[in-house]
């Protein structure tokens, strides 16, 4: 691994849980994320990253797919539905479909093996920043939907929505450009990652988990409406379009 490049500073106690059982790439990490300024702390197995969870509630997790005693995509899952911690998944496998089904499973980023410290560290500083510059602390409203940008929840009428991390980092973007086109590439970029050049295919799968949640009717959708090869409109009203 080559040394960390410089970049703006981590705010002072940010740590970063690494879930990786290679001593050859999670001692010399660590020292670089320490360099950089970072707290590492490293977890070998899937159960010492959930104790670590408890116990430090790091910033953002770099995890390995393939650890000792179990699947990270199954803790990634497990995050990503109970959890507002970014993930960056670290794998030595680096199909296209493998990127995929780590986004579609909640990851922010996705870094293939073997990889340069300063490349992540870089990647962490912006999923970082993402993470926290995404949206500003409000409460939107679009027609019977509603976003508390601030507290990370949000209501059909007065039912409270169970969204996974993506889930509402999208239904919060769609509903602050309410009755507007909002591309997909524009979504991908503020969702997920700027640089992320691949399919879109776990978009149509977020829009579509978004949907069943939001009790839509595959035909005539009353909240995300598609607007054909060019992204997806949220409605400012909860009536369905006419035919």
């Amino acid at each position: 691994m080559t040394g960390a490049s410089r970049g703006v500073a981590p705010r002072s106690g940010d740590r970063v849980l690494l879930v990786e059982d290679e001593a050859s790439i999670s001692e010399p990490f660590s020292q670089a994320l320490a360099r950089e300024g970072f707290q590492p702390v490293v977890a070998a197995t899937v159960a010492e990253a959930r104790t670590m969870l408890e116990q430090h509630e790091p910033a953002i997790v770099l995890l390995d797919l393939m650890l000792p005693d179990g699947d990270g995509r199954e803790l990634a899952r497990e995050l990503s539905t109970t959890s507002q911690v970014p993930i960056i998944m670290l794998t030595a496998r680096g199909s296209e479909i493998d990127r995929v089904v780590g986004l579609e499973l909640g990851a922010d980023d996705y870094v293939v093996k073997p990889f340069a410290a300063a490349e992540v560290i870089a990647r962490i500083r912006a999923v970082l920043r993402r993470s926290r510059q995404r949206e500003p602390a409000d409460t939107l409203t679009a027609g019977d939907v509603t976003v508390d940008v601030a507290a990370r929840q949000a209501w059909l009428a007065e039912r409270e929505l169970s969204l996974t991390r993506k889930e509402f980092d999208l239904l919060a973007r769609l509903a602050r450009s309410a009755g507007h086109v909002v591309t997909r590439e524009d979504l991908m970029s503020d969702v997920w990652d700027e640089n992320w050049f691949g399919s879109t295919k776990t978009l149509d799968v977020h829009i579509t988990a978004l949907r069943r949640k939001l009790g839509e009717d595959p035909a005539t959708p009353r909240h995300i409406q598609t607007v054909r090869g060019v992204g997806f409109r949220f409605a400012h009203s909860s009536r369905r379009p006419e035919p």
